[in-house]
């Protein structure tokens, strides 16, 4: 697929969109931004909640492709779920689907297989067809997401690059996100593979950095073209000395999830 020019970004004022926001451009991709608050500095930029089908629909009109990073990214009750992560999603591919929209690279989570056992010892790494066991709300909707882009794919011939992100932030907060870890500037890498490489059809694949404790298979992300060039080991000793090993026994420890499984934090809106 030749480099789109114009690219939507949705969910541009969140954590995550706000990184790429600063970082896309520079693989050569022009920002078109959305969000349901608005974003300051950006006049052009569409506020407008994922409800809201002609406002999508304006949105989408004229871009290359879309990296969907709005909804709900935390646990809430089912409803707002539905609404944001679920109709949301689908308004966003039919607005594609209408307007000829050739990629997305949907947001996707670890939480979708949130309550697959973390690998131990000698334990293979989790491929990437491990059966989906989401551990919330949340990450049904993530599950969702990932059968949505492959409907469109089979039926309308619309690609998708569903990422399972774990977890996109400046440097790992916990000793389990020394295995999940995505560096914003690996994450900028993956968007960029997604929404280039050829022939992708509906393509899952987990989204990290190259961690010396990995816990998920990332073939399928360096096939796309993807090469991490960061590793949370650096942050391993300092993490390790302040929170200790994690603990097999502990549910939070025990699943991909973390404390999703068991606690998962609810979101304030």
């Amino acid at each position: 697929m030749p480099d789109p020019r114009t690219v939507l970004l949705t969910g541009a004022a969140g954590r995550v969109g706000t990184l790429m926001q600063n970082l896309l451009p520079a693989f050569g991709h022009e920002l078109r931004l959305f969000d349901v608050r608005p974003i300051d500095g950006d006049p052009d930029a569409v506020t407008a909640d994922l409800a809201d089908k002609a406002a999508i629909r304006e949105a989408v009109r004229g871009v290359d492709a879309i990296v969907h990073l709005a909804g709900i990214s935390l646990e809430a009750p089912f409803e707002k779920i539905l609404r944001a992560n679920i109709e949301g999603t689908y308004h966003l591919y039919e607005a594609a689907r209408e307007e000829g929209v050739g990629r997305i690279v949907f947001a996707s989570s670890n939480h979708a297989v949130g309550f697959t056992p973390r690998p131990r010892g000698d334990d293979p790494l989790i491929p990437v067809d491990t059966p989906r066991r989401p551990d919330t709300f949340y990450g049904l909707s993530k599950a969702f997401g990932e059968d949505l882009a492959q409907l469109y794919w089979d039926k309308h011939g619309l690609e998708t690059v569903s990422v399972r992100i774990g977890s996109c932030f400046p440097q790992p907060t916990s000793v389990r996100m020394l295995s999940i870890w995505m560096s914003p500037g690996d994450g900028a890498r993956l968007f960029h593979a997604a929404l280039t490489a050829e022939n992708v059809g509906h393509t899952v694949v987990y989204g990290s950095s190259a961690n010396t404790r990995l816990w998920w298979d990332l073939s399928g992300a360096r096939a796309l073209g993807y090469e991490p060039q960061d590793d949370s080991e650096e942050f391993a000793e300092k993490l390790i000395a302040e929170r200790g090993e994690l603990d097999p026994e502990n549910p939070a420890h025990a699943c991909l999830g973390g404390h999703f499984v068991s606690d998962p934090p609810m979101w304030p809106y």
